[in-house]
């Protein structure tokens, strides 16, 4: 998909170029995304920080599922930190921060998006074998292997992604200087071609797959909670409210921008001269990255349901006490 393309004016070497179709004004892109982003990184930076201060100095005990969640918050701060830069660009029109910081920028903006959806899926699987098959070995995993799992995750999504650090994403047309990651086929070099390619191939497969098996998740466990005994009722309602906040956060934040990249992909390849459609997707490609980092706005909220100790320390913390968060935060084990 498309990185902001800071740009308030027209619709550039970054996405004018499908078949030919001459530039167009971008007005959602410089309208919709400061606001947008900027309540993204309040909101984001602030369930964030308190996440991790929980993490970091109230919570005396770990297990593998908060060593999950860690790497989430890990995550998400990374790519909130970097959002900054992104509107600052989006207000002046242009790109102040040089190449290198162009470099680290969209790197770590589009590493937070597989690293995000892959912990999620990682955080409802390990959740689906706690409740569905709880004998097996996977349950038994230690602290010192849901580290190795975590760095496993972080290597799968990094690796694709650091291509993108070995090449000049600046571009200049007169006293405007941009940030791009998407670039004209018509003056990008085969590498950036097939590292464009590469990314949007990655951006669909990064949802379709987690996402199969998210609903596999959330059905085996709805299933098993329409059979199970009395005395599971409290476990299994809690993974499954775990799997349902997981897939809701995961369908309104990732969604537009797969269809929307997707929609992109087929114009560019079988209708090169429908330049309309090719402005509408691009634009709502753009608008829709909006979206993905509410991801990061939105995943304290998985913090809270899906670890039982995140939630006690967070209770145990509050100046007043929450009793309703304190009295769900005793049921059921972890």
């Amino acid at each position: 998909h498309f990185s902001p393309s800071t740009t308030k004016g027209p619709l550039n070497r970054s996405t004018s170029n499908s078949g030919g179709c001459p530039p167009v004004g971008i007005q959602l892109e410089g309208l919709i995304m400061p606001p947008v982003l900027t309540i993204d990184v309040i909101l984001g930076l602030l369930g964030n920080i308190i996440a991790l201060w929980i993490f970091c100095f109230k919570m005396k005990s770990w297990n593998p599922n908060v060593l999950f969640l860690f790497n989430l918050v890990i995550a998400d701060f990374l790519a909130l930190v970097s959002l900054p830069l992104r509107i600052d660009a989006l207000l002046r029109g242009h790109w102040v921060f040089g190449d290198g910081m162009c470099r680290i920028n969209l790197f770590l903006m589009f590493s937070n998006r597989s690293a995000s959806i892959a912990l999620m899926t990682v955080v409802a699987i390990y959740r689906y074998f706690k409740v569905v098959h709880p004998h097996h070995r996977f349950n038994r995993m230690t602290k010192q292997q849901a580290v190795y799992v975590s760095l496993f995750v972080w290597v799968l999504v990094i690796g694709p992604r650091v291509p993108m650090l070995a090449y000049n994403h600046i571009k200049i047309a007169g006293n405007n200087t941009q940030c791009f990651f998407f670039t004209s086929y018509k003056e990008a070099s085969r590498a950036i071609i097939i590292l464009v390619a590469m990314h949007r191939i990655l951006t669909v497969l990064e949802f379709i797959i987690p996402l199969a098996m998210l609903l596999f998740c959330t059905i085996r466990i709805s299933r098993f909670l329409k059979e199970r005994q009395m005395g599971k009722a409290d476990k299994v309602k809690k993974a499954m409210r775990v799997c349902a906040a997981i897939v809701a956060v995961f369908m309104v934040c990732f969604l537009p921008t797969t269809v929307t990249t997707i929609g992109v992909w087929v114009i560019r390849s079988f209708r090169p001269w429908d330049c309309s459609a090719f402005y509408t997707f691009t634009q709502l490609n753009i608008v829709s990255l909006c979206l993905n980092f509410l991801n990061s706005a939105l995943d304290p909220i998985i913090y809270v349901f899906s670890s039982s100790l995140f939630r006690k320390s967070l209770c145990s913390s509050l100046p007043l006490k929450a009793e309703g968060l304190c009295s769900l935060s005793r049921k059921g084990p972890e």
